[in-house]
């Protein structure tokens, strides 16, 4: 079995403003912060001696790959992104940035948020635009029913409140 793997399927390049502003600042840390103090270490590790064994040296090196790694992804993705930030005209609509309250066939209820590929969090109840549950709900409005297609099979949820603030 080789190493190849097929490309991911592109990322929508919408994002919301507090998610840009996310990621601005992770870039700003990264670039300002953490490697100068990186960079210095492995200066200092380079001055010990011989680097063939030196584990400071090998480690610095490495996390300064992951971090010009990481740099350069951001800087290249937030030239492309799409901030959002603006309200739709139809806000009775499921559109990007919109908080839904979803029902399932339990009786259940959930609420998300429908966010850019590059924010989404599951711990906030942030959903990624491109995801199955997002794409279904794009759209629709309150009281409508929904099927989705999930790695766990197929689900029903109806669509209880719609809103572009924090649905409490």
């Amino acid at each position: 079995m080789g190493r190849y793997r097929p490309p991911s399927p592109p990322k929508s390049k919408h994002i919301t403003a507090a998610g840009a502003a996310r990621l601005r600042a992770e870039l700003k840390q990264l670039w300002e912060v953490k490697r100068p103090q990186v960079t210095r270490a492995v200066a200092e590790a380079a001055a010990q001696g011989d680097r063939s064994e030196n584990a400071e040296y090998i480690y610095g090196k490495k996390q300064l790959r992951e971090i010009d790694r990481r740099v350069r992804y951001l800087t290249k993705r937030l030239d492309e992104l799409v901030v959002v930030d603006r309200m739709p005209d139809d806000q009775s609509r499921v559109f990007f940035g919109a908080w839904v309250r979803l029902e399932d066939e339990a009786g259940d209820e959930a609420i998300y948020r429908i966010v850019g590929a590059d924010e989404y969090d599951m711990d906030a109840h942030y959903i990624s635009l491109d995801s199955p549950l997002a794409r279904a709900l794009l759209g629709k409005r309150e009281g409508e029913e929904i099927e989705v297609q999930l790695p766990k099979g197929s689900r029903r949820f109806v669509i209880v409140e719609v809103g572009y603030a924090p649905l409490g």
